[in-house]
């Protein structure tokens, strides 16, 4: 009977289990219960077998997440210390040159931490630094997916995710950068009034809110310090996460490959290799930020002084991420309008609010430009090399140089103090040189790009350069070449042919459509016009026919050509050649 009854059981819809007792089962029960409800077994056996490509450049991201991470961690031992207050005390801390002198509590605090706190230097300089390379991971780690292709369809909500981040990564560092309240944070926010006062009709108003009252008020710094620990952080934290399960979502972009397709991943599951390797890599950035943190002095707001209004820092310089800005507000012309009694000061206006918003709008805009242009509907899992995207590429640095340039034009006094130039020249050279330098730039790359596709075109037509010069019985000299393997073949010709979208016929379509289909034939013929396609299977076919037929003339001479197992890619040990 006993017998039966476990035949029945086994033979149920529920799966058999092994017999518990105590404490086992009553964890066993706990655990079942839930996943009765939440399901979650299922869903992290999916999870854990996900698979993910392996390719270091796929590592920029997770810096910029693990640096996240570390900001986490040091920013809360950093509030635990920090008095966002700016009431008026006397300090008497252990920084002598500065005892007895009239500062608010958050400078005291600051000073406090740096002094007199264990380890609070190293939190306040480890929390600096891991802010510096956030910014740095997320805008190389754009680059990278933007020079990829990895913004195509289906990843164009994760483009503009990763944008906003850029941006609230800016603003965080701003409202951090501006909480010590000493006299080079002060000069940033003395800036920051000036472009918000510049804001036509409603900029006084908007200062007097943010400051409540006159520049500098005595309410920004606990302001800025919600911003900081609570809001900007929460933001960012959720979009963080949406970024993660859409990429999840989605599936990992990859390099093309042998094996490699549009439907599929080749990697390591996420248990154990990849949750391995990722954990290891935030203890490596953990790391290099606490040597860093360690070693590297950055921000000694004791060097500073507390703020005072009538006080500018000699040589001050923003954080590196603001430069931009920066550039854009000393290189601009003085122009102004007085209209109806209202002055509109281009010169702040254009450079600190416009203009780098137009900037980041374009990096925006571009995959849904260059959907709209290549009318390509379907989703993209391989990524492009950079080469063979041209004009998206060329793009790319054109848009470094001008963020190059401005970011030098930021620090053009320190330019002429340290190479003995007259500042004026400077601002004028990089007036004209934020216009030039980058279509230069642009131009350059797209060459360069093109060039190289040309050569990898030689290389799978004619194979690649052995090294080895072979003389003809007519005197003439050739270099000897030899088919690349497979794998390098399949790698080169993993990527679509590019089509150049036709100019419609005049007359054939009027009106509004009309012109919007010109301009997309022009702008396809701009971006694609110029590359080197992949050769087709006939010429494939062809150039190793002729390849074949030269082997079987070299091969029945007396004096048959030797040396080509000497190039680099095949093992010699043992071989010799012909005398």
């Amino acid at each position: 009977m006993k017998m039966t009854d476990n035949v029945a059981k086994s033979n149920g819809t529920t799966p058999a289990a092994t017999p518990t007792s105590g404490m086992a089962a009553k964890g066993s029960a706990v655990v079942k219960w839930a996943d009765d409800r939440l399901g979650l077994a299922t869903s992290q056996k999916k999870m854990i077998r996900k698979v993910f490509p392996d390719h270091w450049s796929f590592m920029l991201g997770e810096i910029a997440l693990w640096s996240f991470v570390v900001l986490l961690v040091t920013g809360v031992f950093l509030t635990l210390w920090f008095v966002p207050s700016m009431a008026e005390i006397q300090y008497q801390g252990s920084y002598d040159q500065l005892r007895g002198v009239e500062m608010s509590e958050a400078y005291a605090s600051s000073l406090d931490i740096s002094f007199d706190v264990r380890g609070g230097l190293l939190m306040r300089q480890m929390h600096h630094w891991a802010a510096m390379l956030f910014i740095a991971a997320m805008l190389v780690h754009m680059m990278r997916v933007f020079v990829t292709g990895a913004f195509r369809k289906p990843r164009e909500v994760n483009w503009l995710i990763g944008g906003v981040l850029i941006l609230l990564g800016i603003v965080e560092g701003f409202a951090g950068y501006s909480l010590p309240d000493d006299l080079l944070s002060g000069t940033g926010l003395r800036i920051a009034d000036g472009l918000v006062k510049a804001t036509p009709v409603l900029g006084t108003y908007m200062s007097f809110f943010m400051f409540g009252g006159e520049f500098p008020g005595d309410v920004i710094v606990p302001r800025l310090y919600i911003a900081h620990v609570l809001l900007i952080p929460g933001l960012i934290l959720a979009l963080i996460a949406a970024h993660m399960l859409l990429v999840v979502y989605h599936k990992h972009t990859q390099w093309a490959g042998p094996g490699r397709t549009e439907e599929n991943v080749v990697g390591y599951p996420m248990m154990p290799v990849y949750a391995a390797k990722a954990g290891g890599f935030f203890f490596i950035v953990f790391g290099v930020t606490a040597v860093m943190g360690g070693l590297l002095s950055i921000n000694p707001v004791w060097k500073y002084g507390p703020y005072d209004p009538s006080k500018v820092t000699a040589g001050s310089q923003p954080d590196w991420y603001m430069g931009i800005a920066e550039g854009l507000l000393r290189i601009m012309p003085g122009w102004e309008t007085h209209l109806f009694g209202v002055t509109l000061s281009w010169n702040i206006l254009i450079p600190g609010m416009v203009t780098p918003m137009v900037l980041l709008g374009i990096m925006m805009a571009w995959p849904f430009l260059e959907a709209w242009v290549t009318g390509d509907k379907k989703e993209h899992h391989i990524l492009d090399r950079p080469r063979n995207a041209p004009t998206r590429t060329a793009f790319l640095a054109a848009m470094m140089t001008v963020y190059g340039l401005l970011w030098a034009a930021g620090g053009n006094d320190l330019l002429a103090t340290q190479l003995s130039m007259n500042m004026e020249w400077i601002t004028y050279f990089m007036r004209v040189a934020v216009f030039v330098l980058p279509v230069i730039a642009f131009l350059v790359t797209k060459r360069w790009c093109i060039a190289l596709q040309r050569h990898d075109s030689e290389k799978l037509l004619h194979g690649y350069e052995t090294g080895i010069i072979m003389r003809s019985p007519e005197g003439g000299y050739s270099e000897r070449h030899l088919p690349i393997n497979g794998d390098e073949a399949y790698r080169l010709t993993a990527r679509p042919r590019d089509e150049v979208v036709a100019e419609p016929v005049e007359g054939k379509v009027e009106g509004k459509g009309g012109r919007a289909e010109k301009a997309r034939a022009k702008l396809s013929t701009w971006m694609f016009a110029d590359n080197v396609q992949k050769p087709t299977a006939e010429e494939l076919e062809e150039a190793h026919h002729h390849a074949h037929h030269e082997h079987e003339l070299e091969a029945g001479l007396d004096h048959a050509a030797d040396g080509h197992q000497f190039d680099g890619r095949h093992e010699v040990e043992g071989d010799s050649l012909r005398h």
